[in-house]
């Protein structure tokens, strides 16, 4: 555990919120004590380190994403800079709510 997030798994590249965490707190990750840059909803992930635009996204040791975008360790990894690798006709939705140019 670090602090208001989880580490569900050894290789995983994110961490989990336990809980709403303000933007602001301090989380102490590997490479350093990182400040959030914005509130991290219950449930969402930050980085747990430095991720490569292209590199795969783990959670509890799977893939869930490929980084669409390079994203540095403490920041939010959601939709808006990560897509899905399950399958090309699943409909994502961008951060903004709109869907991303995915054809069903």
């Amino acid at each position: 555990m670090t602090g208001p997030f989880l580490l569900l798994h050894p290789s995983d590249t994110v961490l989990v919120a336990r809980m709403n965490v303000a933007e602001g707190v301090e989380v102490v990750l590997d490479s350093g004590t990182v400040r959030l840059g914005r509130p991290i909803p219950m449930a969402h992930k930050i980085a747990r380190h430095d991720i490569a635009a292209g590199a795969t996204v783990l959670k509890y040791g799977m893939p869930i994403g490929i980084a669409t975008e390079a994203i540095a360790a403490g920041e939010h990894v959601h939709v808006h800079n990560i897509r899905s690798a399950y399958t090309p006709t699943h409909a994502l939705q961008d951060a903004d709510g709109i869907t991303a140019g995915v054809s069903l």
